[in-house]
């Protein structure tokens, strides 16, 4: 199957410092992938060569079978991408922000209220539906923000880091959410700092200082681990992260500075 997200030696610098470093990856469709790594490694710069809202410096990224570069309107109309920061409007209500949304595609009349018909019940938002988003609590903005980019029926789900700071049956509904797009066709790519979600994903890529170290399913990765190496009878997705950074850090101790 031809790969639905493509980077083929991307390199990404601002000014002298590096933010990715000869990045390659492919991801099928259908597929929830997983991007992890420390603050600073390069993974929201990933995301957007991605979705098209910055450049490589070297290389080619493609989506959806177009040039993310010099395609980017036929990139944006098949991709939905949620920013770590919530950037609806505050003072509208749930429903207000979705019409709004739904505005800006070009989406009205029977298809808009089919839609919200949809979304709303399965996020479990219909009875906020009347609430101003600023009053929300974080769990629930990030259902908004999710429900406003699948509007436009994205073929592809770019998130970075959606989950941040949400508690924990928040996170488990968003990921319940995840995985029913997923049956609908939808391929996801999610950039994580947490490891338990990263185990839910169908592979891993391990992004240490800019550098694509591994990539593969989190039983792969665990099984790349000597017990030896950890002081507990099974090993963790966690034990494999700690592990693998270690051993690329061994391997080029004098890494150039990296980008944020």
């Amino acid at each position: 199957m031809d790969p639905i997200i493509q980077a083929r030696n991307v390199t990404r610098k601002f000014g002298d410092l590096v933010a990715l470093d000869k990045f390659n990856l492919e991801v099928p469709k259908g597929e929830i992938f997983g991007l992890v790594g420390p603050d600073g490694a390069g993974k929201t710069t990933t995301l957007r060569l991605f979705c098209g809202l910055l450049d490589p410096t070297e290389g080619e990224v493609r989506v959806a079978g177009f040039n993310a570069s010099n395609q980017t309107d036929q990139v944006r109309d098949r991709i939905g991408y949620m920013a770590q920061r919530f950037g609806l409007y505050q003072d509208l209500t749930v429903e207000e922000n979705m019409d709004f949304y739904a505005d800006l595609f070009g989406i009205v009349g029977a298809e808009r209220d089919r839609l919200k018909g949809e979304l709303l019940p399965m996020t479990r938002m219909q009875q906020f539906r009347n609430r101003q988003a600023g009053k929300l609590s974080g769990g629930m903005k990030q259902k908004l923000a999710l429900m406003c980019t699948l509007l436009h029926h994205p073929q592809i789900l770019f998130l970075d880091e959606p989950t941040n700071g949400v508690d924990p049956l928040s996170r488990r509904d968003f990921w319940a959410i995840l995985y029913q797009l997923i049956k609908d066709g939808v391929t996801v790519f999610v950039a994580t700092a947490y490891l338990d979600e990263a185990e839910r994903c169908n592979r891993v890529g391990l992004l240490h200082r800019g550098k694509l170290i591994h990539c593969d399913t989190p039983a792969n990765l665990k099984a790349m681990v000597p017990h030896y190496a950890v002081r507990h009878s099974e090993v963790s997705l966690e034990d494999a992260f700690i592990f693998l950074v270690n051993q690329a850090e061994l391997q080029n101790p004098n890494a150039a500075p990296i980008a944020s």
